[in-house]
């Protein structure tokens, strides 16, 4: 064990505060330490998006995500700024062992976040209180070890060459928001597409303990014995390892931690720009699929309860021109397009992946009715709010809006009354808009949040619900994988129109749905009527309600 120096003498300086001596000119070393500041930086800023991404994905509530984890890792730099004071008396070996404890752990906390949710997420609530601690222990530990980085750093940049205060800090702190502006821009755009949350993760730990190690036993190796040479080198050996290691199993663990969340029957599995795109079953009898950013969106076993509930009261009425927000799966087009009197289906979907899947995977594309084969239907890729900007007035006689839930961050400008504003102005007078608007049972704030939303962007509303089966629901746009004690035992609707209050009735010369009846939609949207909750206020871009 290392013993601290003995006090120094009023009036002279520490012993660890003499010129360090460096196998290179000053200012040559000088670089060096801001190069490693730079590098050390970036890494740090790329551990907090990769939690704040890998924690908005499992959990979802983005914001709630962010705002935890980056709260929780400033809270504790400050804490690690602070232990660091003690450590100055061996900045060089305190910072080498720094880096190294923080490569290993930012590196593998993506690995460790998801392998708890996908062996523990199905097992009824574990996941909502063990892993979130999980998170904020990470966050935690990666905040005190980054917080530790500055004081030692500026402890090495002044033995280098002394100079005033306010100059040391402003040269440290220029590389430090530089490397945190190219670590931010590397996340998102380099990182994430080309190699994925896990493997990213691996990644920036190994530059980063590579730089750690590199800037200590390079640099200012003379400053320490030849046991702690020796001893940093072999623990960097082992973290770079140790992370070598998991990333070549990575794949191995994907799958592995894919099986768990989604089943074994896993075909397709895409992360877009967008979200992760998961397909299973369809294939020797088993049921159709598809998950999108690990909700289940659409199963083969109801999904025709779900898309008739939401597309055929919509069709009571004019029904030439329709345009479907979201939907790419293009199971909301097949119903419509079963309506002998239909010219032209708009399909606006976010996610491009998504439309190729429902146009060449054998099941999805068998599920759908081949639409996409269909010279009606016209696909547009883009983000639904930003197209229904310069969408034509009046083109429309039906507007189907088969989004996510409400309760997801992401989507909740699709719940906005500025959405439904734009909404209503591209539909025609005699129109109908439909709502995919969350479970009544489950969620009833929600849902009768989005119906006074939609009567606040001047439409009358008709909410209606359909019900489940005893067990519930095996898919829905709000359920996350897991077991069936996530299935919503309801679905609700809210069908709307410019002019009227619109009839909640199916079309009387259409076609007939498989498992929706007349009886069940007035009886179901009595049952919705009485759980509404009067006086919710308005949802708003600026002011999101749910």
């Amino acid at each position: 064990m290392i013993e601290p120096h003995a006090p120094a003498p009023p009036g002279t300086a520490p012993p660890w505060a003499g010129p360090a001596r460096l196998p290179v000119r000053p200012g040559t070393g000088r670089f060096f330490v801001l190069a490693g500041v730079f590098v050390c930086a970036a890494c740090g800023l790329v551990y907090e998006l990769e939690l704040v991404a890998l924690a908005s994905y499992l959990i979802g509530d983005s914001v709630t995500q962010a705002s935890v984890v980056l709260s929780v890792m400033v809270f504790a730099m400050g804490i690690g700024s602070l232990l660091a004071k003690r450590l100055r008396w061996r900045a060089a070996a305190a910072f080498g062992a720094v880096e190294a404890a923080l490569a290993l752990v930012g590196g593998c906390s993506a690995l460790a976040l998801y392998a708890v949710f996908a062996w523990t997420g199905a097992w009824g609530g574990l996941w909502e209180s063990g892993p979130r601690c999980l998170l904020v222990a990470f966050s935690l530990a990666i905040g005190l070890l980054i917080g530790a980085e500055v004081p030692l750093l500026m402890e090495l940049i002044q033995r280098i060459r002394r100079q005033d205060a306010g100059g040391a800090v402003a040269d440290l702190f220029a590389a430090d928001y530089v490397g945190a502006l190219v670590g931010g821009l590397a996340f998102p755009f380099l990182l994430l597409p080309l190699l994925g949350q896990l493997t990213g993760a691996l990644l920036t730990g190994t530059v980063n303990a590579v730089a750690g190690a590199v800037l200590v036993l390079g640099l200012f190796r003379r400053d320490l014995t030849r046991q702690a040479r020796w001893l940093l080198l072999l623990v960097n050996l082992a973290v770079l390892a140790a992370l070598a290691t998991a990333a070549v199993l990575v794949d191995d663990f994907e799958r592995a931690a894919r099986q768990a969340v989604y089943g074994k029957d896993v075909r397709v599995a895409v992360q877009t720009d967008v979200q992760e795109v998961v397909l299973t079953g369809g294939t020797d009898g088993r049921p159709l699929a598809l998950f999108l950013d690990g909700r289940l969106r659409v199963s083969g076993r109801d999904e025709h309860r779900y898309h008739e509930a939401l597309v055929h009261p919509a069709m009571n009425g004019p029904h030439a021109r329709v345009l479907v927000l979201g939907g790419g799966d293009g199971l909301a087009a097949r119903e419509v397009l079963r309506y002998p009197g239909v010219r032209r289906v708009d399909v606006v979907e976010l996610d491009e992946t998504v439309i190729r899947l429902a146009r060449q995977d054998p099941a999805l594309s068998q599920t759908n009715g081949h639409v996409y084969g269909d010279a009606r239907v016209h696909v547009t890729i883009a983000d639904a709010f930003g197209w229904l900007r310069g969408a034509p007035s009046a083109a429309y006689d039906v507007v189907i809006a088969d989004l996510p839930d409400p309760g997801i961050t992401a989507s909740t400008k699709l719940y906005a009354q500025e959405f439904y504003g734009l909404a209503r102005r591209v539909l025609a007078d005699d129109g109908r808009l439909v709502v995919h608007a969350g479970p009544v049972s489950s969620r009833p704030r929600a849902f009768w949040t989005v119906e006074t939303t939609i009567r606040a962007a001047g439409l009358h509303t008709a909410p209606y619900r359909v019900g489940g089966r005893d067990s519930g629901f095996s898919a829905g746009p709000d359920r996350t994988a897991g077991g069936p004690e996530r299935a919503p035992h309801d679905w609700g609707f809210v069908l709307a129109s410019p002019a009227t209050r619109p009839p909640l009735c199916l079309d009387p010369r259409g076609p007939r749905p498989l498992t929706l009846t007349q009886a069940n939609l007035t009886a179901d949207a009595r049952a919705a009527a009485v759980t509404r909750i009067g006086g919710l206020p308005v949802s708003t871009l600026v002011h999101p309600r749910y």
